[in-house]
């Protein structure tokens, strides 16, 4: 154990390390300290690295401090906020880990709707404090999620298609850059590194603060889950082709095909079977989105009716049981350019032989307010893509890594047909160039490598979904 610690550690000088400790404010974690290996787990279970040093920072001074040490010391760096992207990213082999959980700073102005907030924080969290005061953000669908890298990737959730993306609602950011400076960045003030944090990833700085525009909702809001058997699957998706060409923004509906899962509320012939969850929320008055929702409830009917009025942190929190952490994931992701009968036929099918009963297939869908804001405003593509699907193998047993992630690939390969091309950058794992490239189009990609010449030119921040520095 000892030799294996040295290896993780070397390069990293005692006096050194001792010496930043005594200007770090917040806890410094290293191999062999009784938390370090708690500290570095993250969400998925798949992802297994130590790094040589965790500094936990308090705030925008600490932050700073470990960039400029881990600049000083060529050491390598990853940046974790909830520690809950797929990709494994907030965590790193040898180097250190810039860990920013506790960080966890809110301030809610009611009266000029906003909402400054620190990158610690989940979206479990943030909703909790929003909610008081009758607002909220579109934000993660998972109340685990945090809200750092979620908003630096794009950011899309129930509300989407009502008050847009979560960088849609970005109004200013702190950024601390690879050379230890701290900026302002927002439309008036580094315009540039303001486009760039909003889609571009964590590519160009550390965010220390977030300023988001906040819009009333809730506190109770109709929402909840339809359920059908597999069964009916084809049936419940030809429908809502021609249903959703007409709904309203306030509604949101995601697909996933899922597990039912063995609980009180839940028939106990439908319990541990493939269904397909129709996951609903409105974002208006609750009367009025009864009388929308209804050709859903009678086409059918769904086995299992649970839409009805409830708190928007319930409904935020819904997905959290069937995504617990520590089990092992591999996504693949893509958006779909619609639903015809061919598509629906390859999703009903794989959705049948998932490998495990853990596996999902989660289908958005988008446009509403996402496709209203100019292409080129943002990093953030593919706005005008009206479905995106995130195919999650989630499994326990490490000895059927293969098939569960076989399972994933082949279906991500069949539906290629119809996809856009695209894929959204949060989604990705450790696929590649292209695919990065992919998530912007060669014209914003392009831009991003010009804007990380300047803020990161020697890659400093590479434990990402990466936008390396060089010739245009």
């Amino acid at each position: 154990m000892v030799e294996k610690q040295d290896t993780i550690t070397k390069g990293l000088d005692e006096a050194i390390v001792q010496k930043f400790k005594a200007s770090f404010r917040g806890e410094l974690i290293r191999p062999g300290d009784s938390g370090y290996d708690e500290a570095r787990k993250i969400w998925n279970g798949m992802i297994d690295k130590h790094p040589a040093l965790i500094a936990r920072c308090t705030g925008a001074v600490d932050v700073i401090n470990a960039v400029n040490f881990a600049r000083a010391n060529k050491q390598l760096v990853a940046v974790r906020g909830g520690g809950h992207n797929v990709a494994g990213n907030a965590v790193c082999d040898g180097g250190i880990v810039i860990d920013l959980s506790r960080m966890k700073g809110i301030r809610i102005d009611p009266v000029r709707r906003t909402a400054r907030v620190e990158p610690g924080l989940t979206w479990g969290e943030f909703d909790r404090e929003t909610q008081a005061f009758g607002f909220a953000l579109p934000g993660g669908i998972q109340s685990t999620t945090g809200i750092a890298g979620f908003t630096v990737g794009g950011g899309f959730g129930y509300l989407s298609r009502k008050y847009g993306l979560t960088v849609d609602n970005l109004l200013a950011a702190d950024v601390v850059t690879a050379d230890g400076r701290l900026l302002i960045a927002s439309k008036t003030e580094n315009s540039d590194l303001f486009w760039g944090i909003r889609g571009g990833g964590g590519n160009f700085g550390i965010v220390t603060s977030f300023e988001f525009r906040l819009h009333p909702v809730g506190p109770v809001i109709l929402g909840g889950m339809l359920l059908y058997p597999l069964s009916k699957a084809k049936e419940v998706l030809q429908f809502y082709r021609d249903y959703s060409a007409k709904v309203s923004e306030e509604l949101s509906i995601f697909f996933g095909f899922v597990t039912a899962p063995k609980a009180p509320h839940i028939p106990e012939h439908t319990q541990g079977n493939p269904v397909l969850a129709v996951i609903i929320s409105y974002a208006g008055a609750i009367e009025e989105g009864e009388r929308i929702i209804q050709p859903l409830r009678k086409f059918g009917p769904p086995d299992v009716d649970l839409v009805e009025p409830k708190p928007y942190v319930t409904l935020q929190s819904m997905l959290d049981a069937a995504n617990p952490p520590g089990w092992q994931n591999y996504w693949k992701s893509e958006y779909l350019k619609g639903f015809n009968d061919k598509t629906i036929d390859i999703l009903v099918d794989y959705a049948a032989k998932r490998p495990s009963p853990m596996s999902k297939i989660i289908i958005g869908h988008l446009l509403g307010a996402v496709n209203r804001v100019k292409d080129d405003e943002t990093p953030y593509s593919h706005r005008d893509a009206p479905f995106i699907i995130n195919i999650i193998s989630m499994w326990s047993d490490t000895t059927k890594n293969e098939e569960n992630i076989k399972w994933a690939r082949d279906l991500w390969n069949a539906v290629q047909p119809f996809a856009t091309g695209g894929v959204y950058v949060n989604f990705l794992m450790t696929e590649g160039a292209d695919r990065v490239m992919a998530a912007y189009g060669k014209k914003k990609y392009e831009r991003l490598v010009a804007l990380k010449n300047k803020y990161d030119p020697t890659n400093f921040f590479s434990m990402n979904q990466n936008i390396k520095p060089g010739k245009l």
